[in-house]
């Protein structure tokens, strides 16, 4: 985040603009709208603002800038196709420490004017950081289509009810869970077609049947998929921006983590090898706690929860203590990183059917049944495989696989971060160690590999920053031993 997006209050503040034409005419207009006292420095006016002037919605110095311009002074806005002028302004604003924005050069900013959707009281900025106004601006339209004009009243209507709601609750999360539930539902329905004394009436009646006593707790089993935002359920988003608390794993990105509402607790209960911050016994217990406490708690898993995500476990916790749940699957990494590397997990000339294994290495072997893993057409889809990739492809050869078999291992699949290694069963070991691979990966291992060439659809930035990141070894004959 590089602005710090806030809304201040400049209502009967003084506010200078700096030129006169009809970008600067474009500044005065959103500045009167706020309340703003405002002055323009320049030597002509544009008739827009003329008119301003001569109606005393504005004062007009008719000269050039001068720093003397400032003097009690709150914010300023630079509007000139002089630079030089620009420049100025904004250096005798920031040694004054006065926000200044200047058009269209945001490094003499120390704030941004963002698009704007206006529904007072409810507004929506947006922003590009200026980077691309054009793209702001093209996101505003599609808002604009989006949110109802009634919304502004709306909120006007909801803020009257606002303090007769907080007397009624005494438990804060209670009050937020009705007014959740009321803007979601019929109330706003109403409001927005224009019946505004059956929606209050509605309210009372709907405030009169809830009861004053802490909110029950319930636990969202979600999951967050494997790493691309754009992947979530609109389920799961709901269900992210109600949550009082957040446990979440290892393999839940940052930019889901985000995604949650931001006021929320958040608890990490990560996993990795050797060091597992929470045992999966007080994990379960957690949940039931947070629940008891009454707190809505958002159980946020990597790919899907059912799917090597021990959320059977959790849940079966859940229900032994009477706590009410839900679960909301999640796409799973076996689907989604394949998807993601063109690689399909069946076909009708390579694969028929497909399994999912976990390739935990323990005391330096993997407990796996390699004889109904190694059948042709199949596609073996193996999670957290990493460390044991040289034991595993061992013991597929072992067991029958032809050590040209292709294979893949996948890094971060379907996020920007995303590394694809391409080999045998033979080279892949040796090529992976040579990518200097991190987990999370994704091992898919059977002929669909060698679609991948063909099939790769997706361009992280990174790989298309460096190219040898990216291994296609398919033919690539083993190197001979060194010992």
């Amino acid at each position: 985040m590089d602005f710090l997006p806030v809304f201040l209050n400049i209502r009967n503040k003084a506010c200078l603009v700096v030129g006169g034409g009809e970008v600067a005419t474009r500044k005065v207009m959103l500045l009167l709208q706020t309340g703003a006292y405002v002055s323009v420095v320049s030597p002509e006016l544009s008739s827009a603002l003329n008119e301003f002037h001569a109606q005393g919605r504005i004062k007009h110095h008719a000269e050039f800038f001068q720093p003397g311009h400032l003097e009690e002074i709150v914010l300023v806005i630079a509007a000139t196709d002089d630079r030089d002028t620009n420049r100025q302004v904004s250096a005798a604003a920031q040694q004054r420490q006065i926000p200044v924005n200047v058009v269209d050069n945001p490094d003499l900013c120390t704030f941004i004017m963002p698009s704007i959707v206006d529904r007072s009281p409810l507004l929506i900025a947006i922003s590009s950081g200026g980077q691309s106004p054009v793209l702001a601006r093209l996101l505003r339209a599609q808002l604009e289509t989006m949110i109802p004009a009634a919304y502004g009243h709306l909120a006007t209507l909801a803020g009257k009810f606002r303090e007769h709601v907080k007397q009624h609750f005494t438990h804060p999360e209670k009050r937020r869970i009705f007014w959740e539930k009321t803007l979601q539902g019929r109330f706003s329905e109403m409001v927005l077609a224009g019946q505004d004394e059956a929606a209050q009436d509605y309210l009372l009646q709907s405030l009169q049947q809830e009861k004053d006593q802490p909110p029950q707790g319930e636990v969202y089993l979600v999951g967050a998929g494997p790493g691309n935002p754009d992947l979530l359920t609109f389920r799961a988003m709901r269900l992210m921006q109600q949550a009082d608390v957040v446990v979440y794993d290892r393999l839940v990105s940052p930019a889901i983590l985000d995604m949650v509402r931001r006021d929320a607790e958040r608890i990490y209960a990560g996993k990795e090898r050797n060091r597992h911050t929470l045992q999966q016994e007080s994990i379960n217990q957690l949940l039931v706690r947070l629940a008891q406490e009454g707190k809505r708690v958002l159980r946020l898993k990597g790919g899907d929860p059912f799917i090597f995500g021990r959320g059977g476990e959790e849940i079966e916790t859940l229900a032994a203590h009477r706590i009410p749940f839900q679960v909301v699957p999640g796409i799973t990494a076996a689907s989604g990183v394949a998807a993601y590397a063109g690689i399909p997990l069946t076909h009708r000339d390579y694969a028929q059917s497909c399994i999912f294994v976990t390739g935990h290495l323990k005391n330096n072997s993997i407990d796996l049944d390699w004889p109904h893993l190694a059948r042709p057409n199949q596609t073996i889809v193996i999670y957290m495989g990493l460390l044991g990739l040289p034991v595993l492809c061992q013991q597929l050869i072992v067991h029958g696989l032809l050590d040209s078999t292709p294979a893949a291992i996948i890094q971060q699949g379907t996020t920007q971060k995303q590394r694809i290694v391409t080999g045998t069963l033979q080279t892949l070991p040796e090529l992976a160690e040579a990518a200097h691979l991190t987990p999370p990966t994704l091992i898919i291992v059977g002929q669909v590999v060698k679609l991948h060439q063909n099939l790769a659809w997706f361009e992280p930035a990174s790989e298309a920053e460096n190219t040898q990141a990216h291994f296609l070894a398919l033919d690539q004959p083993a190197k001979p031993s060194s010992e």
